[in-house]
């Protein structure tokens, strides 16, 4: 009730000015009778995000800071279609996402830039200045001369404003997918005018001393919430005490810095026998509670931090000084202790009275005193019939930094850039279960990169590109070899074979199996046009891998393991990450050519298809055998494959997944054959008389087989050599 009934008083005498200080006068005896609060100044946000509110003030912002924004203007949400491969075994998917344009308002006062901006907590741009999704960002720093936002302008027409003297961003086409199709919740790390400091003359530019700059100490940032300015300059005089003094060119502000030796000592007071009790030092009963600073910790990307003063604590109740401001931990445990040491020290005044005064002397300034130690600050002064009658108030003494503080450890997202991506397409040879006609093709992305997020697929056509839909966010596991791989038969398991690569990103898990689980077509990988697979891994370093325990040529693909693979070939694991191309778009050709756009890219990555047609060729016929009948016909048979059988059970006949059985058996060179035979079963009798003819005609050469299939032929088997 003190204040309400000193506020009236003061009004009905002096008006609203003696209003304003009975009201001051009515907290000091509020403060003196029920205790001050446990908290003082205005609330930390505790990072509050981005809203649309009518009214919301929008700060003024110096140094740098971390802030939520509000957003002045938005379009309707963009609704888009995708249709995605669902990958092995599994169906396409139709997927919706939605992408909107907005503009984020962060400044009443003009900035210099904007640095990282947060959504949902995670980083939507870098400090590279690199947006994490799809979309375009420009910033508008709050100039007087600055145009309408086109896209505004464009949607609004001719009434669109530029927002001028106003800080803010605009987002175009937003892709919203990552943040559940609705604007994220986002908060920006905005730099003023001079970002890496914070003046008293910036605060509060009609009151500033002399012109001069005047820089706060230790704080990097600090952001006006609005309201009355005394409310502002109250919390920073809380931490760094300001002097207030009212001169004939209006008021003017000052934070009390000791200079050295540069601070002027006061000539000896007159002495008044009559008076001599009035000019003794007096002290005051003073607030002696525990002292801490709440902050934004810069370090830990803004999150509030509490810095406490050193020492013993006194009983009561702590007091929490709220300081919107950036600072490190070592800043703000320095003020924290500097607030504790201005509380055990204040209180302590005298009265000085001198006959003339230096007119360097004023209200604000510090001073020493004849006799006396430390510094005293000139509170008010008082022109009397003896001479100038000077309040002095004792400051605390200086300390020193003191220890270093730590700001603790936050969980904070990793800012990564975008890194080009890596594209590679390739068809498999068909595996189990899987359709005989249809081509089983993929594209493998990758980057070196952790900061990359996957990339959009196309195929190119006569009339441009054609969407494929979007990768997955994880790196395809790819690398090249480091050694040559020598050249195999791939009939059986090779416990001795090695070979080394390199990953294009790091990898701390590739799991080893078993012959079981060789079995199982587990740890398959593609090199080239051959897939074998791996029984071992052993880690060299974060990239670098040795794998061995290797078993060669898998899926009917030994005609490229027996070339072997020179040191710089690439390399893919078949796994999960690579993504299903559909064969109803993807055109199974040589000529077939794909195309990525990741954010990191600033034009097209483009592959052609590798090893086209390998899904859908049959798999060359293996066990030749030979045998003579009793009419001198010698009689060649082999046992066939089929595409997608790996799993090969014992006295089971091999299914057969072409549409007709036939095999061509040929004479000479595979390519061009001196003569042919079909056959309609994995046998065939030639007359011993014939083959004479051949041999003796056009010279020894292979006799070999390969399997017609519905799409192609297979590779060669050597049935004889005929000499």
């Amino acid at each position: 009730m003190a204040t309400i009934i000193l506020t009236a008083v003061g009004s009905a005498v002096g008006g609203p000015i003696g209003g304003a200080i009975g009201s001051l006068i009515g907290q000091q005896i509020d403060q003196t009778i029920f205790g001050p609060g446990t908290r003082e100044g205005p609330r930390l946000q505790e990072l509050a995000v981005s809203t649309s509110s009518y009214g919301q003030p929008i700060s003024r912002i110096f140094g740098h800071m971390r802030v939520p924004g509000t957003i002045i203007w938005s379009t309707d949400l963009i609704e888009s279609t995708e249709k995605t491969s669902g990958g092995k075994g599994r169906p396409s998917t139709k997927t919706y996402s939605y992408s909107s344009s907005f503009a984020v308002a962060l400044s009443s006062e003009p900035i210099s830039s904007v640095g990282r901006i947060w959504a949902d907590g995670e980083l939507l741009r870098g400090g590279a200045g690199d947006l994490k999704v799809e979309g375009n960002v420009r910033v508008y720093r709050g100039q007087g001369d600055e145009q309408a936002d086109p896209l505004i302008a464009a949607a609004v027409g001719s009434t669109a404003t530029a927002f001028r003297d106003c800080a803010y961003v605009v987002f175009e086409d937003l892709q919203l997918a990552e943040f559940g199709n609705r604007i994220p919740a986002m908060t920006f790390e905005v730099l003023g005018n001079q970002p890496s400091s914070v003046s008293l003359s910036d605060i509060a530019p009609s009151a500033s001393n002399s012109g001069a700059r005047n820089p706060l100490k230790h704080i990097d940032g600090f952001a006006d919430q609005g309201g009355p300015l005394s409310g502002t300059l109250s919390v920073i005089d809380r931490v760094l005490p300001l002097a207030c003094v009212t001169a004939n060119t209006g008021l003017q502000l000052d934070t009390i810095e000791i200079e050295g030796s540069s601070v002027p000592e006061l000539t000896d007071r007159l002495k008044d026998p009559s008076e001599t009790g009035k000019y003794r030092n007096r002290s005051a009963q003073t607030n002696r509670e525990p002292q801490s600073v709440r902050y934004y910790d810069e370090a830990r990307d803004y999150q509030p931090g509490v810095q406490r003063a050193i020492g013993l604590r006194s009983s009561g109740k702590e007091v929490m000084i709220d300081l919107p401001a950036t600072m490190n931990a070592n800043g703000a445990r320095f003020l924290a202790n500097r607030i504790a040491q201005r509380v055990r020290w204040q209180g302590e005044q005298t009265l000085w009275l001198l006959a003339e005064l230096d007119p360097a002397i004023k209200p604000g300034s510090v001073v020493r005193v004849p006799r006396q130690s430390g510094f005293w600050i000139v509170a008010s002064w008082e022109w009397l019939d003896k001479g100038v009658e000077l309040r002095l108030t004792r400051m605390a003494p200086e300390i020193s930094n003191g220890l270093p503080s730590d700001p603790g450890s936050a969980n904070t997202p990793v800012d990564a850039i975008a890194g080009p991506t890596v594209l590679n397409a390739f068809e498999l040879p068909a595996e189990n279960g899987s359709e005989p006609a249809r081509p089983l093709m993929f594209a493998a992305t990758s980057s070196s990169s952790s900061g990359w997020r996957g990339a959009a697929l196309y195929v190119e056509q006569a009339d441009g590109l054609v969407s494929l839909g979007s990768s997955d966010k994880t790196s395809a596991l790819s690398g090249i070899l480091i050694n040559d791989l020598g050249a195999s038969s791939g009939t059986h398991f090779e416990a001795s074979s090695t070979m080394t690569i390199v990953l294009s990103v790091p990898e701390t898990n590739i799991e080893e199996t078993t012959i079981a689980g060789l079995a199982q077509g587990v740890n398959r990988l593609r090199i080239g046009a051959e897939v074998l697979q791996f029984a071992r891994a052993k880690p060299i370093s974060e990239t670098q891998w040795e794998l061995s325990g290797l078993l060669r040529g898998r899926g009917g693909t030994e005609n490229a393991s027996i070339l072997g693979h020179a040191a710089g070939t690439p390399l893919t694991f078949i796994d999960d990450k690579l993504f299903l191309l559909d064969p109803s778009v993807v055109v199974s050709h040589s000529a077939t050519k794909l195309a990525a756009i990741g954010l990191g890219d600033t034009n097209p990555v483009s592959a052609r298809l590798e090893n086209p047609g390998l899904s859908r060729r049959p798999l060359a016929p293996v066990h030749p055998r030979q045998n003579s009948n009793a009419t001198g016909d010698v009689a060649f048979a082999w046992t066939r494959r089929g595409r997608g059988q790996w799993l090969w059970e014992d006295e089971i006949e091999t299914s057969l997944v072409e549409d007709v059985e036939s095999y061509i058996v040929g004479f000479g060179p595979t390519s061009d054959a001196i003569a042919t035979w079909v056959a309609s079963l994995p046998e065939l009798s030639i007359p011993r008389t014939e083959l004479d003819d051949l041999v003796s005609t056009h010279g020894p050469n292979n006799l070999w087989v390969k399997q017609q299939g519905t799409f192609s032929t297979s590779p060669a088997t050597l049935l004889a050599y005929l000499s």
